[in-house]
């Protein structure tokens, strides 16, 4: 009877953070959207912890991503360059074509985004950069069939989405993306606006919880509930599962 206290209370219970939480459930979703010849699409790569994913799940696809900090984009060129159905680009997706500035935040780089967030700790250091910017619809290969797309662009997702309008609308992919408050509402975006959108597109709005236990689409004034609370910032876009 003593051993079994001694294991009992021995060993820790670790509790996940809910960005952990997210880590495992994105990793789960793509376990299950993913044959081995999925294509993806990557937006906000940072330093390549879901495209190595994706990889993993779908090694015969051709998959896209997109990171435009410089440093990052020349990390990853560097790691992924040897994979031939994997391309690297710097371009900043978004609504428009052209130049912009950016706000590349060098003491905490996930923070980084088209236009400048809320930072959750003070003495954040950054500095504005110049990208290129691009449609997702206009730089993707013609007739290429996209499985499913993961946004994390620290506010920039909705801008983004517009961008990859017909692409949505042809092919209904898989959308794991963030939008939370502290971001999302710097670009003015809306979170039932988000939700018409894409519906428009024929793409369901879940949290990661209920896409994966196959649960009900959340309804408009679900999501925005949730956004003002603060209560999720990850959530997934698909066909009614």
């Amino acid at each position: 009877m003593p051993n079994f206290f001694n294991r009992l209370f021995s060993k820790k219970e670790k509790v996940l953070s809910k960005g952990d939480l997210y880590d495992v459930q994105t990793e789960q979703i793509i376990k299950q959207v993913c044959k081995k010849d999925s294509n993806c699409v990557d937006a906000g790569c940072n330093i390549g912890d879901i495209l190595k994913i994706i990889l993993k799940y779908a090694p015969d696809g051709r998959h896209y991503a997109y990171e435009p900090i410089p440093d990052l984009f020349q990390q990853l060129q560097a790691k992924f360059g040897q994979y031939q159905n994997c391309h690297i680009s710097d371009i900043a997706l978004s609504d428009k074509k052209g130049t912009s500035s950016f706000n590349y935040v060098v003491s905490n780089p996930a923070y980084s985004g088209l236009i400048k967030r809320k930072y959750d700790k003070e003495g954040e250091v950054d500095t504005l950069i110049e990208v290129q910017t691009n449609l997702l619809d206009d730089i993707l290969p013609k007739d290429y069939r996209v499985d499913l797309i993961k946004i994390d662009v620290e506010g920039g997702e909705f801008p983004l989405l517009r961008g990859a309008a017909n692409t949505l609308k042809k092919y209904k992919p898989v959308v794991i993306f963030e939008h939370g408050t502290g971001a999302s509402e710097f670009y003015g975006t809306r979170p039932e606006d988000l939700y018409h959108f894409l519906r428009d597109c024929g793409l369901e709005v879940y949290t990661l919880t209920k896409w994966l236990g196959k649960q009900p689409p959340l309804s408009v004034e679900e999501l925005v509930s949730i956004f003002n609370t603060n209560e999720e910032w990850y959530f997934v876009a698909s066909v009614k599962v």
